[in-house]
């Protein structure tokens, strides 16, 4: 038995398995996000751009333009895939040059699809 199967052997008596397999599965958690993208975002496919790149990451949700010249994003996914599109963001989508990306944690909404509003 090698000690990779030991360790394993161990770890199945005593519980510890099942704990491990649960936190290897907190990545695929839902969560639900709320972005203000600040900077030069509106008439720029910021919106568009997003919409494209969570539809590709498979999130759900909504990027909105915002009175005072923001852009609002609201996305809900695994965090994994939820991450990647904050990066995303973070690097200028569409022609946009985002200067301050504020993102609060939110209730899942189960929307269905991600639009543009």
């Amino acid at each position: 038995m090698s000690s990779v199967q030991c360790l394993l052997t161990i770890l199945k008596i005593s519980g510890m398995y099942r704990k491990i397999n649960k936190q290897e599965n907190y990545s695929n958690i839902m969560k639900c996000i709320h972005i203000i993208a600040s900077g030069k975002v509106q008439g720029v496919f910021f919106r568009d751009s997003t919409r494209r790149k969570a539809q590709e990451l498979g999130l759900n949700g909504y990027a909105k333009n915002l009175p005072d010249g923001n852009a609002e994003v609201v996305a809900e996914g695994q965090e994994e895939k939820i991450n990647k599109l904050i990066e995303f963001i973070k690097n200028n989508p569409g022609h946009s040059k985002v200067k301050e990306v504020k993102i609060n944690h939110r209730e899942l909404e189960n929307f269905n699809g991600f639009e543009i509003k």
